[in-house]
């Protein structure tokens, strides 16, 4: 290495320290005045190499700058701690609404709302289309006052809120914001995320209810409303989880998610909205399985191929923009329903790497997933997981401790490179959009899925308790059980909302959304209206389900 090349990283280094670092610093000071080891080591807030060629700083460079390989912020965890984030939801609102409690008390940061599978594809827990699926998988939410009573206790300017929800995400979104009205708090003061992502629905998890031009329209709808009137929520959530939870190797579900994401730029492009008005609003959610290090490594991997993407492809100028702010879950599909316990050595792994790789906010699956929807005392050990991680294990007192590490570094260019090549080649065929029509994507997970089930039939891959050192019995443990009343009280309160309302203003607004629907007028301020006035999401849904037809996917090749 040259003498320039030396003055060169010791300048980068100064000015990141005198601009990026003191910037943040006064703005968010570190969460204390020093860090140490138990053995009363100082530890530095960064660590660097003792040489550092153009490479290192074009490919890994430092915390809070581009490419971001580092972290998103120059002090990561030293100045704020990820967000506790436990994905919960069940049965009836106010069901949902005793957990949500109970994991705040708990020292939980933030909501993550699942809804049940009628919820998540626009049937109200009356339709016949419900029969049976009733508050089963999430909390069943069909009208402003099952919202309510779902945050009933909870203020929403102070706390920040997920949802997991997709086709009608938008009416979700205005049931939030309605919710906050009555509690008196205005949009802009409300925090969170709405999945949003229905590319991943027709990849790899199915509840899709619009044909992809029409829910196109609605995400680019999203992005145009929240820019202007909810300026601290995440508009979608592009996610990589349900593409790894349906058996896609690492490199895929970066390369996945980011081609879905390439697809969602271009569709708001093509709306009239500039890059730098909407794509700070864009953030991420992925997966995070056993492979330790490759979990770390696609992490940095999959931040520094965003940041070339905005900057190099789309011409975003802002550095906001060129951010993968991303939230990670534990990898469900890698839980088991044999010796449950184990599962909470593998959320722990799974944890770390998603700590270690730089998440934003976490959610740790809970022991007993494989069995049923988890339990509360599941919930608290999967919560004090993260917070043993951030309190006990000192993992959050340097920025990117991984950085460095041969492996590591090797690993991250390798993932990178690999994520770049399929995506190259989705461009080549026309897109995201374009390479789900003709099913390349769903053909390359389903490979990757069988692939791995035949190398853990072989014994190549061992699963613990499962194809070694597995019992012959297994201890019972307490899981959750969903009363079978829930849906018939659902039904009564319908019933009870329906003769209640102004029947006459609820029909007035549903023809006024059916008419901008065969428009282009803007929907989401019709959505907020209707629910205020006790439109349901069934009766929003099935009108525009009505303009915009039902989208029945053609065999794959």
């Amino acid at each position: 290495m040259t003498e320039n090349e030396k003055v060169t990283f010791a300048e980068a280094l100064q000015r990141w320290e005198q601009t990026t670092l003191a910037e943040m610093l006064k703005k968010a000071p570190e969460r204390a005045s020093d860090f140490q080891t138990s053995s009363g080591i100082p530890i530095q807030r960064l660590y660097l190499p003792t040489h550092a060629d153009a490479h290192y700083l074009e490919q890994v460079g430092f915390p809070g700058e581009y490419p971001y390989t580092r972290g998103i912020q120059p002090t990561m965890y030293r100045g704020r701690l990820w967000t506790m984030r436990q994905y919960a939801g069940y049965a009836t609102a106010e069901e949902s609404n005793a957990r949500y409690r109970f994991l705040l008390s708990q020292g939980q940061m933030g909501l993550s709302v699942a809804f049940d599978l009628p919820t998540q594809i626009g049937y109200d827990a009356d339709d016949p289309m419900a029969l049976g699926e009733v508050g089963k998988v999430g909390v069943s939410i069909s009208s402003l006052q099952d919202m309510a009573r779902l945050f009933e206790g909870i203020p929403l300017d102070q706390v920040s809120t997920s949802m997991t929800i997709n086709a009608p995400a938008a009416v979700l979104l205005a049931l939030y914001i309605a919710v906050g009205k009555q509690q008196g708090v205005p949009m802009h003061k409300l925090r969170g995320t709405v999945q949003n992502d229905i590319l991943k629905e027709y990849i790899a998890r199915g509840t899709y209810i619009y044909p992809p031009s029409a829910s196109m329209r609605l995400i680019t709808d999203i992005f145009r409303f929240c820019r202007q009137h909810v300026p601290n929520w995440n508009t979608i959530s592009i996610s990589g989880y349900h593409i790894r939870e349906a058996g896609s190797t690492a490199v895929q579900e970066v390369a996945f998610t980011l081609a879905n994401g390439i697809a969602y730029v271009q569709a708001a492009l093509a709306a009239g909205l500039a890059v730098d008005d909407f794509a700070p609003q864009l953030s991420f959610f992925f997966n995070a399985h056993n492979q330790f290090f490759e979990e770390v490594a696609k992490f940095r991997a999959a931040r520094r191929l965003w940041a070339h993407i905005m900057r190099e492809r789309f011409g975003a100028h802002d550095p906001r923009s060129w951010q993968l702010r991303f939230h990670t879950q534990t990898g469900g599909s890698t839980l088991t329903a044999q010796q449950p316990m184990n599962n909470v050595a593998r959320v722990t792994v799974q944890a770390l790497a998603a700590v270690l790789g730089g998440t934003q906010s976490l959610h740790t699956n809970s022991m007993d997933e494989a069995l049923a929807l988890p339990t509360e005392n599941a919930v608290q050990v999967a919560l004090r997981t993260q917070q043993i991680l951030a309190y006990e294990s000192g993992v959050a007192e340097t920025v990117d401790p991984m950085a460095g590490s041969y492996y590591v570094e090797a690993l991250t260019d390798e993932i990178a490179e690999r994520a770049r090549r399929y995506i190259a080649h989705i461009d080549a065929l026309g897109g995201a959009l374009a390479a789900i029509e003709r099913g390349y994507i769903q053909n390359e997970i389903q490979d990757a899925a069988y692939a791995y089930q035949q190398a853990v039939e072989r014994g190549q891959q061992i699963v613990v308790g499962v194809n070694k050192f597995s019992v012959p019995e297994e201890l019972p443990i307490e899981t959750l059980h969903i009363s079978a009343t829930i849906e018939q009280a659902q039904r009564e309160r319908l019933a009870a909302l329906r003769a209640e309302r102004d029947s006459a203003r609820v029909s007035e607004i549903l023809g006024q959304i059916e008419a901008a629907a065969r428009g282009d007028a803007a929907l989401m301020p019709l959505f907020i209206e209707a629910v205020e006035r006790y439109a349901t999401l069934g009766e929003i849904c099935n009108v525009l389900r009505g303009v915009f037809g039902e989208y029945r996917p053609s065999a794959t090749i």
